[in-house]
């Protein structure tokens, strides 16, 4: 169901009715530090484990999208990993065209992010020295491969984690914590307009409403339609 501004005013000002005032206050708290500035895009990750550990990391650093990219590998959850982390982030999966890594770039682009991929390359930066004065998309690869050709043909940048070991790389998980503990510390002390918009806030948290509320939608269908 289509609604309008209003409409989903008067259908977030019903649901939250029936959330406890605690949850309430949560929502307030937590929604002012949600950010589209950042994103994280996920390219074939298929150990249910590291998929859902991101989810739940990028719900604790305040990130609200997350784009999945699905060729080769079905995105799995683990619940018991994530915690109940989907409920809170928008996702975004690109499953249905014949390349859904392409896609997936253009349509970010399109948004005006610059397409950023966490990977040694000979013309990359080091974490701590990435400038954030650009929507991000930061990309993220498989456990096995690391990021396709196709995203290191269309990067905007190259970023790479300091590393002083003899391991080559990181978890998964744990590249996506530590690239998001930089980047969101940065973009909150630089004069950045980094926050969610005013029309951000009530699509955002009516989708928090609405998997909070159960029947929402038969909420939904007795106030609009006729």
């Amino acid at each position: 169901m289509n609604l309008t501004k209003d409409q989903k005013t008067q259908l977030l000002e019903k649901l939250l009715g029936f959330i406890s005032d605690h949850k309430n206050q949560l929502f307030d708290k937590i929604i002012q530090n949600r950010t589209r500035y950042l994103t994280l895009v996920l390219e074939d990750i298929y150990q249910a484990q590291n998929a859902s550990a991101v989810l739940r990391t990028a719900d604790c650093f305040g990130i609200q999208d997350v784009h999945i990219i699905e060729n080769r590998n079905e995105y799995m959850i683990n619940p018991e990993v994530a915690l109940g982390a989907t409920k809170w982030l928008t996702l975004h999966r690109y499953n249905e065209e014949e390349n859904n890594t392409l896609a997936a770039i253009q349509k970010l682009k399109s948004e005006g992010y610059r397409i950023v991929a966490t990977m040694p390359h000979t013309n990359d930066v080091l974490l701590p020295e990435m400038n954030i004065n650009q929507k991000t998309a930061l990309f993220l690869g498989n456990e096995l491969n690391g990021l396709s050709e196709i995203v290191q043909e269309h990067a905007d940048m190259f970023v790479k984690i300091p590393m002083y070991g003899f391991t080559e790389s990181y978890n998964i998980s744990v590249s996506a914590a530590l690239c998001l503990q930089d980047l969101t510390n940065k973009i909150r002390t630089v004069n950045i307009n980094w926050k969610l918009t005013e029309s951000e806030f009530l699509d955002v948290k009516l989708d928090w409403a609405r998997s909070v509320v159960r029947e929402s939608e038969n909420v939904a269908n007795h106030m609009f339609r006729k």
